[in-house]
């Protein structure tokens, strides 16, 4: 196994005197610096969303953005005149993303200094730095996958989903059937192996074991007899999310042991985890074998443990961190009454 690379995937800009030329309370802003466009290009191109946090007037400063022909590009921008750490925080906490996933970039040293005060995990750049970040480790990725250059659209489409779900009344079992989701469960093949090394580089918090593989070692174990490999794709009527989920799975003689489950943190509340353990119990039934798990706690990861005790699986062994479970229902776990599965019809 890989060891885990440690990507940026949210860069939040500061305004005045980092992305544009001067200060836009004082008549500047008319002109980005050198090599931003190409910057704030390239990362949304390799699917590192961007936003803002700015102390600026936000009508003039949006207006100023949208001239400049780079509004779209930036997701929940914070301009208010609060401090700028409450605006990358209401960045983070709306895409759902982890301090220590995010850069922050100022011209100023002492907004640079209060962000690593507030923020101690978010990794901080000056301004001259900016237009060089795509050429630093942290920045860079393996492969651009399809995924990956429609990520900022497909956090605007989550936005306007948690929008709805906001205003609607109901139950949340209520509103996730509005949806119409539908789920796609396929066999991971040679072409969706570089969506999958980069799920397994880029989720932490829905991530069961922690365990990072090798392109080269994935490609080995969509081969392997002793293994099944499950990738899904998730739908509904606010759009494509792309590829969201994935399952590895190891069979023995007596059981299907689970080594890895994964789910996007972008779709962490819409049932994709508990469909994915019900395809896997579904494959143990058929196969006539136990079906286990193993789980490898990680500084982020519990949600995953709580999910595997709801589903109904159970501590079978414990070595320091690592837990091995097993599900102990007699029948396999049914899918979510509000998503339409579509899997493979035999192993």
């Amino acid at each position: 196994m890989a060891e885990r690379t440690k990507q940026v995937k949210c860069v939040v800009w500061d305004l005045d005197n980092t992305l544009w030329e001067g200060t836009l309370s004082e008549g500047g802003g008319r002109s980005l610096r050198p090599g931003l466009r190409e910057s704030v290009l390239e990362l949304d191109r390799r699917g590192i969303v961007q936003s803002i946090a700015s102390k600026n007037d936000p009508p003039a400063a949006l207006r100023r953005l949208r001239e400049l022909g780079l509004e779209e590009y930036f997701l929940c921008p914070q301009i208010s005149w609060n401090p700028k750490p409450l605006g990358l925080r209401a960045v983070l906490d709306a895409l759902n993303i982890k301090p220590e996933a995010a850069a922050f970039v100022d011209d100023q040293p002492a907004e640079r200094d209060e962000m690593r005060a507030s923020e101690p995990l978010v990794r901080v750049y000056g301004a001259e730095q900016a237009a060089s970040l795509p050429e630093m480790p942290e920045f860079q990725v393996r492969f651009v996958t399809e995924d990956a250059s429609r990520r900022r659209l497909m956090y605007r489409a989550d936005l306007a989903r948690q929008g709805a779900e906001r205003e609607f009344s109901g139950s949340d079992e209520q509103f996730l059937a509005t949806l119409g989701m539908r789920l796609a469960i396929a066999p991971v093949t040679e072409d969706t192996l570089r969506r999958v090394e980069e799920l397994t580089v880029r989720t932490h918090q829905l991530n069961s074991t922690g365990y990072t593989f090798s392109y080269e070692e994935l490609s080995a174990l969509t081969a392997s007899p002793s293994h099944i490999f499950r990738i899904c794709s998730l739908t509904d009527r606010y759009g494509d999310s792309g590829h969201v989920g994935l399952l590895l799975m190891e069979s023995g003689a007596e059981a299907l042991t689970i080594r890895l489950l994964i789910v996007s943190c972008r779709v962490m509340t819409r049932g994709v985890g508990t469909a994915l353990l019900a395809h896997a119990t579904r494959l143990a039934a058929e196969l006539g074998k136990a079906l286990r798990a193993e789980f490898l706690e990680t500084e982020y990861n519990r949600i995953m443990y709580i999910t595997y005790r709801l589903a109904g699986f159970e501590e079978l062994e414990e070595d320091g961190k690592r837990l091995l479970l097993e599900y102990r229902r007699p029948e396999p776990l049914p899918y979510p009454d509000y998503l339409a599965v579509d899997e493979p019809v035999t192993v």
